[in-house]
């Protein structure tokens, strides 16, 4: 029996992962995690790929109603943009232990989805630390990489696998992790050249992104949300970055193994990210130390990847092309 993890202790905060081995493994895990939180009338937040969803929904019949649902394949589509939506959940029941089930990794994940959804498992512990919640993480073991599920014992300080909850011998901090989520993001296929942008040029930086996406075939939504994540990076590196900055833009055809047809654009300047949590928790409308343009990024497209080190830091947006 699967003893699930407290959550009202004052100051408790546990984020377990649940390694799952088909449906019934599946329900029997996080069926077990949601009931045992409404019957402590415990807030509970699921957030779960759509399929899953459904069928958890149907094996809790009539207690389904007192669930929050959301399906992740919209909500962590991009995984900058899980952890504000779980934080904003346990803040609206301030004062109670809140229960949340987070999914963030399911097969068919991209590389590079992958390697900013264990980043945001990381950066969880450091978010919630001393809160009063208890963050479920499912993982699917027969069809994720050996190498996610790795990771996953490194992003938890407990597991739940066959029916037993341990302490994981291979959790390691928020900073660790994050440094090994870093790998070199791989060279457009085709030319992407350089538009270097110091104070008084934002003007031609967003010319220059917009008579791109024209070209790319984006919608008139989707250029707008272009222009305006890429307006903001450029900015920030003008605020932060050291006075200058450059873009670059390609799209890409897509692929057989799902990935859609994308815009990217590429920032890169002389900056330093100070906070490793900025951009994915929602700023404070007093704010002072800004965060905000970060914050926006993540809200306009589908997958943001974020590379700092003492050489800079480069910002990858994509955007969908649908």
């Amino acid at each position: 029996m699967i003893r699930f993890p407290a959550s009202g202790a004052s100051g408790a905060f546990v984020h377990p992962a649940l390694f799952y081995r088909g449906q019934a493994d599946y329900l029997a895990g996080v069926g077990g995690f949601v009931r045992a939180a409404l019957a402590a009338d415990e807030p509970v937040l699921v957030a779960v790929p759509g399929p899953r969803l459904d069928a958890l929904r149907e094996d809790l019949g009539t207690a389904a109603t007192g669930v929050t649902w959301t399906d992740m394949t919209h909500l962590g589509r991009n995984p900058g943009r899980i952890l504000a939506a779980l934080q904003e959940f346990a803040d609206r029941h301030a004062g109670r232990p809140a229960r949340i089930v987070g999914e963030p990794i399911w097969p068919g994940r991209s590389r590079a989805e992958v390697l900013e959804a264990t980043r945001h498992e990381a950066l969880i512990n450091t978010a919630f630390a001393g809160r009063q919640a208890a963050i479920l993480c499912p993982y699917d073991v027969l069809g994720l990489p050996a190498a996610v599920v790795s990771d996953a014992r490194r992003t938890h300080p407990t597991l739940l696998e066959d029916g037993t909850t341990l302490t994981s011998p291979d959790y390691a901090d928020a900073p660790s992790v994050c440094a090994d989520c870093d790998d070199p993001l791989p060279e457009p296929d085709g030319a992407a050249p350089w538009l270097a942008y110091a104070h008084g040029q934002l003007g031609e930086v967003r010319a220059y992104a917009e008579a791109f996406a024209r070209g790319a075939a984006l919608s008139a939504a989707r250029r707008g949300d272009l222009v305006l994540a890429v307006g903001e990076a450029a900015a920030n590196s003008l605020a932060h970055g050291g006075g200058s900055g450059a873009l670059r833009l390609w799209s890409t055809a897509g692929s057989g193994t799902g990935a859609g047809a994308e815009v990217v654009a590429e920032i890169r300047d002389g900056g330093h990210l100070a906070d490793p949590l900025a951009g994915r928790r929602r700023p404070s409308l007093a704010s002072v130390d800004g965060g905000r343009g970060l914050w926006m990024i993540h809200q306009l497209c589908d997958l943001v990847e974020i590379r700092a080190s003492d050489g800079g830091f480069t910002l990858r947006l994509h955007m969908t092309i649908f």
